[in-house]
């Protein structure tokens, strides 16, 4: 059995904010999709952003439930989060469920202390936490962007595995977690299939798209400078995120979990099957 009401789809253009938009439009529930971009197809649009308190009560206008992305490269992300739910709460939201990631705990930085608070603030609640997103190898992020311009990976991840995920089974476990009639009220660790090291994802990519691909191995202070160059972020973040990469090469993110399969019913995508869904002619021969 499935909840009713209207839930409010934070970063509804982003990687895995349009695919819960999408998902939960398709199944018929109300979504008001919120974003400084364009709106969401299906959904109902409003304009939302983190830094601007003036657009949070149109956004939360007769909402029961929230899908929480947090602001893109801040490294504090509780300063403007915390007090939008405290007022999403006094609203009359009731479930919120939050983006994460697995290799941030309850309590760590940036989005770790929102995932301490959100028990606190609501009666029903989740924290999605997954692994690494097998769209930044085929969309804008910046290993993506490495690939098809210099047919490099750049990481400081080294001999290090990842579950890596799809963000369409994100999506859909942010769907369960979202419209149960019982939240899962825990935080919920979301792989793929099987763990893959870069070297894997180099070599996969290569055989699939038929354009050599090379995993570059960096230092953890060569990545960080790196991120900083390319990807346009604060120096801050960057060395949070060439931090993560330091923590795959220690083996944080060697693990396979069953979340989607035990909340969808259905077996997460492979990386492999991810790239001939987007390949007009299957591998090379």
């Amino acid at each position: 059995m499935t909840v009713t009401g209207t839930t409010l789809v934070i970063g509804a253009t982003g990687t895995t904010g349009s695919r819960t938009a999408a998902q939960l439009t398709a199944g018929g529930h109300r979504v008001r999709a919120a974003s400084r971009e364009a709106g969401v197809r299906g959904s109902a649009r409003v304009s939302f952003d983190w830094y601007d308190p003036a657009t949070h009560t149109a956004a939360l206008d007769g909402v029961d439930r929230v899908y929480l992305v947090p602001p893109v490269g801040d490294p504090d992300p509780a300063a403007v989060m915390l007090p939008f739910l405290r007022r999403a709460r006094a609203a009359g939201v009731r479930r919120a469920v939050l983006l994460s990631s697995s290799a941030i705990p309850e309590g760590g930085p940036a989005v770790g202390k929102v995932h301490q608070a959100l028990p606190g603030l609501f009666d029903q609640w989740a924290v999605l936490r997954p692994s690494w997103f097998m769209q930044n190898f085929t969309g804008a992020h910046a290993h993506a962007v490495g690939i098809r311009e210099h047919g490099t990976l750049w990481s400081a991840t080294a001999d290090g595995r990842v579950g890596f995920v799809d963000a369409d089974d994100i999506a859909a476990v942010a769907v369960r977690a979202l419209t149960d009639e019982h939240a899962p009220d825990t935080d919920l660790v979301i792989t793929g299939p099987e763990t893959l090291g870069y070297d894997d994802i180099a070599a996969i990519t290569t055989e699939v798209t038929g354009r050599p691909v090379t995993h570059h191995r960096l230092s953890y202070e060569e990545m960080r400078d790196h991120l900083t160059r390319t990807a346009r972020i604060s120096p801050e973040f960057a060395a949070m995120l060439a931090g993560m990469d330091r923590a795959i090469a220690e083996g944080s993110e060697d693990r396979v979990t069953d979340t989607v399969q035990r909340l969808t019913g259905r077996p997460p995508r492979t990386f492999r099957a991810l790239l001939l869904s987007q390949s007009p002619t299957g591998p090379a021969t």
